[in-house]
């Protein structure tokens, strides 16, 4: 296999993954299953990296590890009982658009920047400064 048909292959693994990623998330009616199932997202990047370096995939890798973090960290308050920060369904459609555009952008080639963008804001809006900022109106997701 010559390192073209190398790279190519896994990046049609990427991008199947990412977009099994978003159906799985879509379909869950559980905040917590909808967390897990986007782990996938940086898991996949991860493998990726072990076969196919490429500093996108790298960049992609960093922010949705970042992403998941503070999606667990906002469920693991909310499990305490703490509803400073309510569970916000349109976060995780947000996420879910990133992934999709995501998964399109490393599928032609174009830069990740604006999906990565898009999920890292929305993960960030369930944190308690996201929450601050899009409460002040300063933020949008």
């Amino acid at each position: 296999m010559s390192q073209s048909q190398h790279e190519e292959f896994f990046k049609k693994e990427l991008v199947a993954e990412l977009r099994r990623v978003v159906n799985l998330i879509r379909i869950s009616p559980f905040p917590e299953k909808r967390v897990y199932y986007f782990s996938g997202a940086y898991g996949i990047t991860g493998r990726t990296l072990r076969y196919s370096f490429s500093k996108d995939v790298l960049v992609a890798d960093i922010l949705l590890q970042a992403a998941y973090n503070m999606l667990l960290e906002q469920l693991n308050r909310m499990k305490t009982g703490d509803q400073t920060i309510e569970y916000n369904p349109a976060v995780i459609e947000k996420i879910c658009s990133g992934l999709s555009d995501l998964a399109t952008c490393f599928e032609s080639g174009e830069s990740v920047l604006v999906p990565l963008e898009t999920i890292i804001a929305a993960a960030f809006s369930q944190t308690g400064v996201g929450n601050y900022l899009k409460e002040k109106g300063e933020m949008e997701i």
